[in-house]
């Protein structure tokens, strides 16, 4: 007969479950750090574990591809201007530049390992934020959170704002469907007096995989450039291209409550 569980039923764990505490620490998000516990890379006093349900009060004797855990630390961001033609991965098997390229110039020297909240396409530019923190990263990235994640865009073709303007009740696609968007033409475009090349700003909470190029396609414009100001309440600001800027520490605890709550 298999063991019971004699703790009172509104009892909770003394702990959490490892998947957590190594993405807190910073190995890799959960998920990434699931599929690595399935793949028998994680062990805790030298046995490999078997399931990311293991519950834990700390890092004490976890290892990972047999290398010892360190205790999480503190949870730090930076904001990067990712350029055009860089891709948001660690590596690529085809060998095209990635962020991590620019980064080992762009970060500073005591930068921890850290991770790309959300992902860019290779060719949209702008704000990526970058954290240690696998449960801020987490956070950040789910729909469920309602962060929002605003772009500029440039695209060809005709359109109205009366168009752009039902954008906001969402809109499906081949079967998907795409939440809430509030999009705006900018200067003279709104005065339709910007020609067939469009600017617009556009302020989602979703982050689907290329939705701010699908929707706009959807609508019959062609997107020459996408470029993401705003992540949160973080802005792209005058960041130069290519370069990296550590958030301050108030800032990221505002904002660790803020999804707190």
């Amino acid at each position: 007969m298999p063991p019971t569980d004699k703790r009172p039923a509104n009892t909770k764990p003394a702990g959490e479950r490892i998947a957590k505490l190594l993405a807190r620490a910073g190995v890799a998000s959960r998920r990434e750090v699931e599929r690595m516990i399935a793949d028998g890379r994680v062990a805790v006093d030298g046995k490999v574990l078997d399931t990311p349900a293991t519950i834990l009060p700390n890092l004490k004797g976890v290892s990972v591809d047999g290398k010892p855990v360190a205790a999480a630390e503190q949870a730090r961001v930076f904001a990067f201007h990712k350029p055009s033609g860089l891709l948001t991965a660690e590596r690529d098997p085809k060998g095209r530049p990635t962020i991590y390229t620019a980064l080992r110039n762009a970060l500073p020297k005591s930068a921890p390992r850290v991770m790309p909240v959300g992902r860019l396409d290779m060719n949209t530019e702008g704000l990526l934020l970058l954290t240690n923190d696998g449960e801020l990263k987490r956070a950040l990235e789910l729909p469920a959170s309602n962060v929002p994640r605003t772009y500029r865009v440039r695209a060809f073709g005709e359109i109205t704002q009366a168009q752009l303007d039902d954008l906001i009740e969402g809109v499906e696609i081949d079967g998907v469907r795409y939440g809430k968007i509030e999009a705006d033409l900018e200067g003279a475009a709104r005065s339709g007096k910007g020609g067939r090349n469009q600017w617009i700003v556009m302020t989602l909470t979703e982050g689907k995989n290329r939705e701010v190029r699908r929707v706009l396609e959807h609508l019959g414009l062609q997107v020459s450039r996408l470029l993401r100001v705003g992540y949160g309440p973080f802005n792209l600001g005058d960041l130069p291209r290519g370069a990296a800027v550590e958030i301050a520490q108030a800032q990221v605890e505002k904002l660790r409550k803020s999804l707190r709550s």
